[in-house]
């Protein structure tokens, strides 16, 4: 779950890590209120979205008045946010933060995150700041420093003053850039986060160390244990079909391909997208109704994958252990008829009550192409859905 920067900083400050004074604007007026009770000469208008790359693409606005203010939320708020990061179509832009400024002296980058090769938390921390952190990796790769550390007992604070001299920091602003380092650190393990992220962390001219922006994460199986953080959740940043799948208990990802799997178990849903990919085609998804899935959950499933405009076809693949065929069958045909099924449909079922679950898709009297194995479903699926031209 991703969450705002306004959100982020406030859940940072109560781990010590120092952030500028700022007023979330709902509007243009708002925002020019803001930066009025900010006092200061210079402010800083920025989109809240769930998406890097605000600067680049105008979401990031310089102002010394209230009028400035106001005008740049007032372009933000009526047009489409358009980064790097959110697609051509962009995204809308429905509250901004008004930030005090600042004289920044030097910009860094500092990330926590999980080292999936090492098995532990990671954090991250390089001389160029401001600029996203994949580039830096890519063209200077020796300029990213790390300081892995125990997902049991946090980063040490010795740990934290070591990166913090690593970055080249001196005297008392070393001293406090290795507290703000610790108190992030401790955010991220503290909250299951998977993800945060200060860039820039800025030193500014008068020596103090501020996040200037901020971007958290959070792992959602540890979302129960953290109810307020649960509570930043924004579903209007979020795709439409992810929140129907996790109000109905199933597990989904979108992808940028044409053919819709249904799969319980993800495992087997894993090899079903690589299957597919070996025959030049790309799904649209990743979906996992799970070992134990309802009827009302799968017609759930197969109803999320018909509403995808994008899904020219549909797989389904399902091992049927715990989870009965019958079941799988009975949700697919009530979801197609509700729904009116006008695109090519592949079911591939085996294990549990699979005859049973065969012939409810046989008398059913939708246009199913049945498959005798993963293989041949996939094959079935890429050809009635026009081939590779149909895939990407």
């Amino acid at each position: 779950m991703k969450i705002h920067e306004y959100q982020a900083k406030e859940i940072l400050r109560r781990y010590g890590v120092p952030t500028l004074k700022n007023v979330l604007a709902l509007s243009p007026a708002e925002a020019g209120a803001a930066y009025t009770s900010l006092g200061g000469k210079v402010a800083v208008v920025k989109a809240q979205v769930h998406a890097g790359g605000r600067g680049k693409g105008g979401g990031v606005k310089l102002v010394r008045s209230a009028a400035e203010a106001e005008a740049a939320a007032k372009g933000m708020l009526e047009k489409p946010l358009v980064t790097a990061q959110t697609g051509p179509a962009g995204v809308p832009v429905r509250k901004v933060l008004v930030e005090a400024g600042c004289e920044i002296a030097t910009e860094l980058y500092l990330g926590i995150t999980l080292d999936r090769t090492r098995a532990t938390p990671v954090a991250m921390a390089s001389r160029e700041g401001g600029v996203e952190i994949e580039e830096v990796a890519k063209r200077a790769p020796e300029k990213i420093l790390r300081e892995a550390f125990d997902p049991q007992r946090g980063l040490p604070d010795f740990a934290a003053r070591r990166l913090a001299f690593r970055l080249g920091l001196t005297g008392k602003t070393a001293v406090a850039a290795g507290t703000l380092i610790a108190g992030t650190a401790r955010a991220f393990w503290e909250l299951d986060a998977s993800l945060v992220e200060v860039n820039p962390l800025v030193i500014t001219k008068a020596g103090d160390v501020i996040a200037l922006d901020a971007k958290m994460a959070f792992e959602e199986n540890g979302l129960p244990r953290h109810p307020d953080c649960e509570g930043f959740r924004d579903i209007t940043e979020e795709a439409p079909a992810e929140v129907a799948a996790r109000e109905a208990g199933l597990s989904y990802v979108k992808l940028d391909g044409t053919i819709g799997c249904l799969v319980n178990g993800a495992g087997l849903a894993m090899a079903t997208l690589d299957v597919i990919r070996q025959h030049d085609a790309w799904p649209s998804n990743f979906l996992d109704v799970g070992g134990g899935a309802t009827q009302a959950q799968v017609s759930a499933a197969f109803q999320i994958l018909l509403a995808d405009p994008t899904v020219k076809g549909v797989l389904v693949n399902i091992f049927g252990g715990i989870m009965s065929c019958a079941t799988i069958a009975n949700g697919i045909v009530a979801a197609a008829k509700e729904r009116k099924l006008a695109i090519p449909l592949v079911v591939r079922l085996e294990g549990n009550a699979v005859e049973e679950g065969r012939k409810i898709l046989a008398t059913s009297g939708l246009k199913v192409q049945s498959a005798k194995d993963l293989d041949e479903a996939a094959a079935l699926v890429v050809k009635a859905t026009g081939g590779t031209k149909g895939g990407r």
